[in-house]
């Protein structure tokens, strides 16, 4: 019998996968982009949309080590990681790679535990090939991305290890793996080089690749994972969601008298009171100055608030800065709101405890029509703080920790 093609095992190996009940999850997503296979190429590559697989690595893995380099870069796709990241890789190529990896591999474990269908890769030694490792569990690339980043700047982890593209890496392999050879390269150039109309119909491609195989999942017992679920939840513009509750507030602060009737409706013989706009009286911002938030976060935040200031024109907005206490307190008024992007100053960096907030605005007497926190969700001691003392609506801006959910007011994501 004649040996089979680098590319007639790609599709077997694919339609293997299509049947599983384990996998059919993913069918759709074997279709999104171009498959093709490339003497050139040492490994296999993606620019997250399109994969490229190198003839002899494919020729010198088993089918269930291919099933599993064909699932990694279907799941680079799922996550859209090189469009999501982007901003990782400008700020450290080696461990954007490293924490995508890191995310994927242990996901496609978990989904064969066992190894009964897949299995990493091996190099031409048997050593594994790929970057996994349980503590990472649950997290998405922007998480272990920030676990990486702080253990190279402390100079934790082994040395020697690769930098995601197969090329030596002086920073420290996290995992304390040595020198792990890649199992991929990523081509964030290739993927930078899309504009927004482009990545914007691959996403909708790739949503609607994910929700198909989760229609066969069903069909054929298999499951859906909780972070995949988490990407087909239809997602919610935390922008959006802060403009209506900043509006929403003041919007209940209009009334209306009879002492004036309706001019415009006087002149239909109906009489009906008079509207009254009374502005919002304070608005306070508590931002979490712990680390955990960077600059262009904070950034977007106070322009948008800027934004909706401008239309609910309230007469002051109070900023916290906080961290184990409330390092900085600024005080807008009127027109002065204008120029908080420019004149404010953060400060803090310590512990992360927002039950000072509230006892800082009862001992400081501020008394808000709402409030608006700006934090990661991970406080020391788990505390939110007594906010009961606190009369005003509060909404929770949550940075990339989906698993908290405030017990006090309103929670949206970020």
């Amino acid at each position: 019998m004649a040996k089979l093609t680098a590319e007639q095992r790609i599709e077997r190996v694919h339609v293997a996968l299509m049947r599983h009940k384990k996998f059919c999850l993913f069918s759709g997503l074997f279709m999104v982009g171009k498959v093709s296979v490339d003497d050139k190429i040492p490994t296999a590559r993606t620019d997250g949309v399109n994969v490229e697989y190198g003839r002899e690595f494919v020729d010198r893995l088993n089918d269930k080590q291919l099933g599993f380099l064909i699932l990694h870069e279907a799941m680079h796709k799922a996550y859209r990681h090189l469009t999501t990241w982007e901003k990782l890789y400008k700020k450290d190529k080696a461990l954007a790679n490293q924490a995508c990896d890191f995310v994927i591999n242990l996901q496609i474990q978990d989904y064969d535990a066992e190894g009964l269908y897949v299995e990493m890769p091996t190099d031409e030694e048997g050593k594994v090939m790929g970057l996994i490792d349980p503590r990472f569990r649950g997290m998405d690339a922007g998480q272990v991305f920030a676990i990486l980043e702080k253990e190279k700047r402390e100079g934790g982890g082994g040395r020697g290890g690769k930098d995601g593209d197969g090329n030596p890496d002086d920073a420290n392999n996290p995992a304390g793996r040595g020198d792990v050879p890649s199992l991929d390269e990523h081509d964030w150039d290739g993927a930078n080089g899309m504009d927004d109309k482009e990545i914007e119909g691959i996403g909708k491609e790739i949503d609607n690749a994910l929700r198909q195989g989760a229609l066969l999942a069903a069909k054929m017992n298999g499951n859906v994972s909780r972070e995949i679920q988490e990407l087909l939840t239809p997602k919610v513009d935390w922008r959006e969601v802060m403009r209506d509750f900043i509006k929403t507030v003041a919007q209940g602060k209009d009334d209306s008298t009879w002492r004036r009737y309706n001019k415009r409706l006087i002149g239909s013989d109906v009489y009906m009171p008079t509207n009254i706009s009374r502005r919002l009286h304070s608005v306070a911002l508590g931002v979490d100055t712990s680390g955990s938030i960077d600059g262009e976060i904070l950034g977007q935040f106070l322009g948008e608030v800027k934004a909706i200031c401008e239309e609910v024109a309230p007469e002051k907005v109070e900023l916290l800065y906080w961290d184990s206490h409330v390092a900085g307190h600024e005080t807008y008024e009127d027109g002065a709101v204008q120029g908080l992007t420019d004149s404010t100053k953060p400060r803090g960096g310590g512990g992360t405890t927002p039950a000072c907030v509230p006892l800082y605005m009862k001992d400081k007497d501020i008394k808000p029509d709402c409030v608006v926190m700006l934090t990661d969700g991970v406080f020391y001691h788990d505390e939110e703080g007594d906010w009961d003392g606190v009369s005003a609506p509060v909404l929770w801006c949550v940075i990339d920790n989906k698993r908290f959910t405030a017990k006090n007011g309103k929670t949206v994501h970020i």
